[in-house]
C-alpha cells in the first residue's frame, strides 16, 4: 500500500493531529498534550486529510521507471521516500532514479533541505540530499526543520532544538514542545504549563497557558486555567480574550471557533465574529476557501463572507493548494476539484 493511501486511511480523533502525528502514528508527548489540551477541536469524522493538506509543494506521485516499491510519498524539495521490498527507506528523484539508497529503517520527506531517518536501533537523524548523514543518529524521535531549527527527544523523553549541524542550540529541558514558527516555539514546563521560548532557548513569554499551540499571522490560541481559549501576541499580551471552547490558528486573517453550543465559525484579528457559529465543523482558510460540515455531516466549501461556496456533499475534504482540493465522495473514492466543485482528472 503506498505511503499516501496509509496516511489517508490512518484514523485519528484530533485536527491538529494533521500536522503533528506522521504517518505511523507515533506518539510524541507533544501529541499526547494535544490529546488532552482542546485549545484545538475534535474532529466530526476519523478519517485524515490527504497528504495533499499539509502544505507540500506538489501532490504529483513519483514515476518510479517500473520499480514496483513498497511505499512510495510525495515529492518534497524534488525528491520523494520510498520503500524496498524488505521496508528499508531511501529516496528517488523526479525521474525515479533511486538516487539514496534504502538503508533506513524509515525517512521522511525533506524540509528545509535535509529529511529525518531512523537507523537499525531505533534512534533518529539527519541527512541531506545527497545522503550524507549530517546530524548522528541520536534522538528518541526528531521533527523535520522549521525555521533552521528541529525539534528532537532525548533518552528521557525531555525536548530541545538542534541547528542543521546538529547542534544542540536548546537543552532537552521541555516536557513537550511545538515546531518553531514566526521565530517562537511553544514549550511545556515541569508543572504542566505552556509559554514560548526564542531561538537561543530564552522564555519570552512566560509559562502561564494550560495549552499554547504555534505563532500563525502574529498571534497564537491559548487556554487558561478556566478552560477557554483565546489569543495572544508575540509580546504575550492577550489580544482576543479566552471565550471559546476550541479554535484553530489564524490563516488568511481568519481564525475558525467554536462557541459554547459546539458550533463553529470565525472571527478576525479584533475577535469579532465575521462568520457566524453556525457550522457543525471547520478548517482554515486556504487561497479564499475553508471546508466546513454541515448537520448532515457533509463537507463543503465556504468563502470569507460565509457564503457556500462549493455545495456540502462530500464526506470528506482537503485544503486548496494551486487551485485544487482533493475530496472523498460516500464510496470512499478520492478525487481532486477545482474551484467550481467540478472534478477534475
Amino acid at each position: 500500500m503506498k505511503l499516501k493511501s496509509m496516511i489517508m486511511k490512518k484514523k485519528l480523533t484530533l485536527r491538529f493531529a494533521l500536522l503533528i502525528v506522521c504517518a505511523l502514528n507515533i506518539n510524541t508527548t507533544f501529541a499526547q498534550d494535544v490529546r488532552q489540551n482542546p485549545v484545538v477541536k475534535k474532529q466530526t469524522t476519523t478519517k485524515q486529510a490527504p497528504a495533499s493538506t499539509k502544505k507540500q509543494t506538489s501532490t504529483k506521485k513519483p514515476q518510479t521507471t517500473n520499480h514496483k516499491w513498497n511505499s512510495v510519498g510525495d515529492y518534497h524539495e524534488g525528491l520523494a521516500a520510498v520503500a524496498d521490498d524488505n521496508w528499508k527507506f531511501g529516496f528517488i528523484d523526479k525521474t525515479g532514479k533511486l538516487v539514496i539508497p534504502c538503508q533506513w529503517k524509515f525517512a521522511y520527506s525533506f524540509h528545509e533541505g535535509l529529511a529525518y531517518v531512523k537507523d537499525d536501533n531505533g534512534e533518529w537523524g539527519f541527512i541531506d540530499k545527497t545522503g550524507k548523514l549530517v546530524s548522528p543518529c541520536q534522538w528518541e524521535h526528531a521533527n523535520n526543520f522549521h525555521e533552521g531549527l528541529a525539534k528532537v527527544q532525548d533518552a528521557n523523553w525531555k525536548h530541545g532544538y538542534i541547528d542543521k549541524t546538529g547542534r544542540l542550540v536548546s537543552p532537552c529541558q521541555w516536557e513537550s514542545a511545538d515546531d518553531f514558527h514566526e521565530g517562537l516555539a511553544a514549550v511545556k514546563d515541569a508543572n504542566d504549563n505552556w509559554g514560548y521560548i526564542d531561538k537561543t532557548g530564552k522564555v519570552v513569554i512566560p509559562c502561564k497557558w494550560k495549552f499554547a499551540l504555534s505563532f500563525r499571522e502574529g498571534l497564537a490560541p491559548v487556554k487558561d486555567n478556566n478552560g477557554k481559549v483565546g489569543y495572544i501576541d508575540q509580546t504575550g499580551r492577550l489580544v482576543i480574550p479566552c471565550q471559546w471552547k476550541y479554535a484553530l490558528w489564524f490563516s488568511e486573517g481568519l481564525a475558525s471557533v467554536q462557541d459554547n453550543n459546539g458550533k463553529w465559525g470565525y472571527i478576525d484579528k479584533t475577535g469579532k465574529v465575521v462568520i457566524p457559529c453556525k457550522w457543525k465543523d471547520t478548517w482554515w482558510f486556504s487561497e479564499g476557501l475553508a471546508p466546513v460540515v454541515d448537520d448532515n455531516d457533509k463537507w463543503g466549501y465556504i468563502d470569507k463572507t460565509g457564503q457556500v461556496f462549493i455545495p456540502c456533499t462530500w464526506e470528506y475534504p482537503g485544503s486548496f493548494h494551486e487551485d485544487l482540493a482533493e475530496v472523498e465522495d460516500a464510496n470512499g473514492k478520492w478525487f481532486k476539484i477545482d474551484k467550481t466543485g467540478k472534478v477534475v482528472k
